[in-house]
Order: structure tokens, then C-alpha cells, then sequence
């Protein structure tokens, strides 16, 4: 009868996403996701062809962790782009280590930051098509000009730069909408 693996690609992939947020991506190694999960590097090497297949997979579940994060983030903000917005922000501020490697580190081999964004639910073209029906003329150009605007705000939670509260950003986030789309009051 054969011997049943106690160590699962499950519990490795596990181990290493765990690492990641916990510690960063660059973290991740063999030997310390061993010594993690308990280990020698061999089960690893057993369900991973290599290490960069370990790296695709968590890159894989942060992408994906990122997905629920943003759907499951309460949804106060009435203007376009300002919920999206402050799940993003809030991403940055609480899972910093993700972030920094789904949207700072330049690891998107697979996937760029609009796919990331955008996700299986549609999070961009749902707040494009809001802006539109809000009145917006050019709401991609409004996105590209929000985006630009939101991701620096996340960038600078990562070095401590960024301090405001959920309800200042919400305000920051409705004021700089108005402003970039030529509206001069809140709705």
C-alpha cells in the first residue's frame, strides 16, 4: 500500500501565499516554505515543477484574493469610481505585501493592472458605464485620470504617506470626480 503524502500542493500553496502576506513575495523560497509547512524542499519540488510554478500559483491567489476583496468591500460611495477607489486604497493599507506585488513590483506577467482591476465582475466597465449615465462626455479619459489619481493614493499608503480616514478619502475621492469630470457639486 502506498504512503499518503501528508504534504499537499494545498498546504504548500497555502504556506507560501501565507509568507506572502505576511512577509512579501521576495520571502518565498523553497527552504523557507519548507521550514513553513514543515517540510523538506522535496514535496515541493514533488507537486512544482519549479519554483517560478510555485511563484504563478500565489501570484494566481493574490489576484484572485484581490477579486474578493474588492467584492466584498462595502459600497457607500454614490459617484462613479469612488467605491472601486476606496477598495483599492483600503487593499493597499491592509494587505500592503499583496499589493505591492499585484501592482507595484512589476510581476504581472500574466495579467495587467486594467484586467486586474476590471476582475471577473467588471469592476472598471461597471464604473465607466456609471459615469456615462452620469453625464460623463469622456469616461475612459475620466478613468485613466481617477486611476491615476487613486493609484498614487494607494502607492502612498505603502510608504506611510497616506493617513486620511475612509470618510476624508471618500470626500477626497467624490471632490477630485467632480473636478476631473467639470461637475461643481456633490449629488
Amino acid at each position: 500500500m502506498a504512503r499518503k503524502e501528508s504534504i499537499t500542493q494545498d498546504i504548500i500553496l497555502e504556506t507560501a501565499f501565507a509568507m506572502t502576506r505576511q512577509e512579501g513575495f521576495s520571502n518565498v523560497t523553497a527552504r523557507r516554505v519548507a521550514a513553513k509547512a514543515g517540510c523538506s524542499t522535496q514535496p515541493i519540488f514533488r507537486v512544482y515543477k519549479s519554483m517560478e510554478e510555485l511563484w504563478d500559483a500565489v501570484y494566481e491567489k493574490a489576484a484572485s484574493f484581490f477579486q474578493d476583496y474588492c467584492s466584498l468591500y462595502p459600497r457607500t460611495g454614490k459617484l462613479p469610481f469612488s467605491n472601486l477607489g476606496m477598495a483599492y486604497i483600503a487593499f493597499a493599507r491592509e494587505e500592503k505585501h499583496l499589493f505591492e506585488l499585484l501592482f507595484v513590483s512589476g510581476s504581472r506577467k500574466k495579467k495587467s493592472m486594467y484586467e486586474l482591476l476590471n476582475g471577473n465582475a467588471g469592476n472598471v466597465v461597471y464604473e465607466v458605464n456609471l459615469a456615462r449615465v452620469s453625464g460623463c462626455p469622456k469616461p475612459g479619459e475620466l478613468f485613466t485620470k481617477m486611476w491615476i489619481f487613486i493609484h498614487g493614493a494607494a502607492c502612498m499608503t505603502l510608504t506611510g504617506d497616506y493617513d486620511l480616514s475612509d470618510v476624508e478619502t471618500m470626500e477626497l475621492l467624490n471632490r477630485t470626480y467632480l473636478a476631473f469630470s467639470g461637475n461643481t457639486t456633490l449629488k
